[in-house]
């Protein structure tokens, strides 16, 4: 027997024991107990076609050679069972431990925060070539920059591409506007320029001094016109492989224009309206083409109070456990089936 019938005959095999093994990536430096990991992770291990969920920390020492791209063949993972549980005092992807080669798995899950350098993307895809990632990484690079948003223009504000004094000009002379740094993420580097003025969260400075500061370290900037509506909330819906899982609804904090939970910003549930499902339904061919299957986007209130589309993430996207409690449905439950079942349809 050639040895990839014998593979293909060894997962098929696995699929029939439901035996699916499962590695996800993450760094935990940064949870707490409401981070989605924990609630997703469990679920996913009690799954009927899962029979082992590990847990890889960049975090944890044992780890750094491979997360720093030195070709590491082997991991230190946390088993998981049904006693997985976020602990502050006793973490457990920092105990019991144990170590494991890469390539004993049938797919890969990514839940490591930006940002993520697109060397360290280029090397994932290649120490897991020929594995199912979720996302995939290549994609997850192309899609983490603000400009992939050019492909849906349709359905979002006026904006544009701006490299220069001159184009940072142009473009507020026509109307207040939002610049947000191409790769940054949780609110970080967003400023707003209306008339002569420049407000940085709560700040407010010239606008010519942020020129003179600018001309002379620029940065690639996405240009959107400023929406009146900001304070009606920026709205995040979670998708997975095609299928709207839930929405929550980010309020400013009181005197802010910035509606991140991380900038201040408050979560409430909130419902989904046509023209987002609209949205939906337009993006994600492109997106699942790409091997991004758990995303979410963001949109805002337009001038003509319709939502419009600002942001789309494809990185360790959170919120689904949140949103769960809040409808009182098995959205995590439903949003892992719909994960095992993209997978076992590549297999």
């Amino acid at each position: 027997m050639l040895k990839k019938d014998y593979l293909n005959k060894y997962r098929n095999q696995r699929m029939i024991m439901n035996n699916l093994k499962v590695l996800i990536l993450t760094d935990h430096s940064n949870h707490t107990s409401e981070n989605s990991l924990y609630a997703l992770s469990k679920v996913l291990f009690g799954h009927d076609q899962v029979s082992t969920v590990h847990i890889a920390s960049r975090n944890y020492y044992g780890n750094h050679s491979f997360f720093l791209g030195y070709k590491k063949k082997f991991l230190w993972v946390n088993e998981i069972d049904n006693t997985f549980e976020y602990s502050e005092l006793n973490h457990p992807l920092e105990t019991n431990l144990i170590q494991i080669e890469v390539d004993d798995y049938d797919f890969i899950w990514l839940r490591l925060p930006p940002p993520l350098s697109e060397d360290f993307l280029i090397y994932l895809s290649d120490v897991f070539d020929e594995k199912i990632i979720i996302n995939d990484p290549l994609s997850i690079y192309e899609t983490g920059s603000k400009a992939f948003l050019f492909n849906f223009q349709q359905f979002c504000p006026p904006m544009r591409l701006c490299r220069c004094v001159e184009e940072i000009r142009e473009f507020s002379n026509n109307h207040p506007i939002v610049l947000k740094p191409l790769r940054e993420y949780g609110g970080k580097g967003i400023i707003k320029i209306g008339g002569d003025w420049i407000y940085d969260g709560r700040d407010k400075s010239s606008l010519e001094s942020f020129l003179i500061h600018y001309d002379k370290q620029p940065l690639e900037y996405l240009a959107v016109k400023y929406l009146d509506n900001v304070h009606q909330g920026d709205k995040r819906i979670i998708v997975i492989d095609g299928q709207v899982m839930g929405a929550s609804l980010r309020l400013p904090a009181e005197n802010s224009w910035i509606c991140n939970v991380a900038m201040g910003g408050t979560s409430h549930h909130t419902d989904i309206s046509k023209e987002e499902l609209d949205i939906v339904e337009a993006i994600n061919p492109l997106l699942n083409a790409k091997g991004i299957i758990m995303y979410g986007l963001d949109t805002l209130v337009g001038d003509d109070g319709k939502r419009v589309l600002s942001e789309i993430n494809t990185t360790s996207i959170g919120g689904l456990p949140q949103i769960a409690r809040l409808t009182k449905k098995p959205l995590v439950k439903n949003g892992m089936d719909l994960m095992v079942n993209y997978v076992l349809k590549r297999i």
